[in-house]
């Protein structure tokens, strides 16, 4: 049975993009916004400052909303320690105050590049390669990008996975690389989080809000009531669209029209959305992982409200990934 005290009343699901260029990031940074009511829709337009700016006027207007971004929100949890960093927000402020940039140049006067973020022109080190292959993720990517396909894994995971090559945060050129639009998704987070935003899986969920309190007698009481109040927050997860489409070949205009056709037949949720947002996301592979990821986070807006704190040493350095059916 649904509470529909801690049920998620807005839910977006971002499509990232680490582009530097202002017009790179208005082109390519998607949302598909879900609000209770009014159904769904998909917008872009903002760069990542301005994305920033409008989760936080809707979080006041909306509490209890959740925010799904598409990108690694950590790094391996020994690469963190190596920085002395004993929680992933004080990796975050390390990022947010220059040391992130200089990652990502690809060439450095000042300070010898670190060989570990690599991608074209650089080869992925040898470190990383052989028997190093694992230490360039964290467990939540082996987890979902590679042992699936591995004896004894989830088939319906792997099968989502087919066709794609796992991906290293350490990764910042090249086809797919993550590590790019994870570095300048931090200072983003980081900012959500100073204006009251909760970002599991490093913090308990907040989304219920309590509006009654009862006196001893069992009836509610004004001066009760105003004590006992309590205020949702919004949350903030990582997600990896593949998790959400399957395999499909989201580059192929086709093929997103093929998908969306199908599921359109079948899911009662994509029957609702509007012919104006099937063809935002008929017309562009980043509109089209907006969509399907938001759809897919409603179909699983009760068990936001449940998401607690993981107690892993590792995890709360490295982050979760959520997918659906994760409580």
């Amino acid at each position: 049975m649904t509470n529909t005290r801690s049920s998620a009343e807005r839910i977006v699901a971002l499509d990232w993009s680490g582009r530097v260029d202002a017009a790179g990031q208005r082109r390519h940074i998607w949302a598909g916004v879900w609000t209770a009511g009014v159904g769904v829709t998909l917008e872009a337009g903002r760069t990542r400052d301005e994305v920033a700016e409008w989760l936080i006027e809707m979080a006041a207007e909306t509490p209890r909303m959740v925010i799904g971004i598409d990108c690694c929100f950590s790094f391996p949890a020994w690469f963190l320690r190596e920085h002395r960093c004993r929680t992933v927000f004080d990796f975050w402020e390390k990022v947010a105050a220059g040391q992130g940039e200089r990652w990502l140049a690809r060439e450095c006067e000042d300070v010898a590049r670190d060989e570990r973020f690599w991608g074209k022109p650089h080869k992925r080190p040898e470190q990383f390669c052989g028997e190093g292959y694992r230490r360039m993720m964290r467990g939540t990517d082996w987890e979902n990008k590679v042992a699936q396909s591995l004896e004894g894994g989830d088939a319906v995971r792997a099968a989502k996975m087919k066709g794609i090559t796992p991906k290293s945060p350490f990764q910042i050129g090249g086809s797919g690389s993550v590590g790019t639009g994870s570095l300048r998704a931090m200072p983003f987070l980081l900012r959500l989080r100073e204006a009251g935003f909760r970002v599991w899986p490093f913090e308990d969920a907040a989304l219920e809000t309590n509006n009654k309190s009862r006196s001893p007698a069992g009836m509610t009481t004004k001066k009760a009531t105003t004590k006992a109040k309590t205020s949702a927050s919004p949350l903030v997860v990582e997600m990896y669209t593949r998790l959400m489409t399957g395999a499909v070949a989201k580059s192929n205009a086709a093929a997103r029209k093929q998908y969306l056709a199908a599921k359109r037949k079948e899911d009662a949720l994509y029957a609702e959305i509007s012919r104006g947002v099937m063809k935002k996301a008929e017309g562009s592979e980043d509109a089209f992982d907006a969509l399907v990821s938001v759809l897919e986070m409603v179909r699983q807006r009760a068990d936001f409200g449940g998401l607690r704190a993981t107690k892993d040493g590792e995890l709360r350095l490295e982050g979760i990934t959520w997918r659906p059916g994760m409580r």
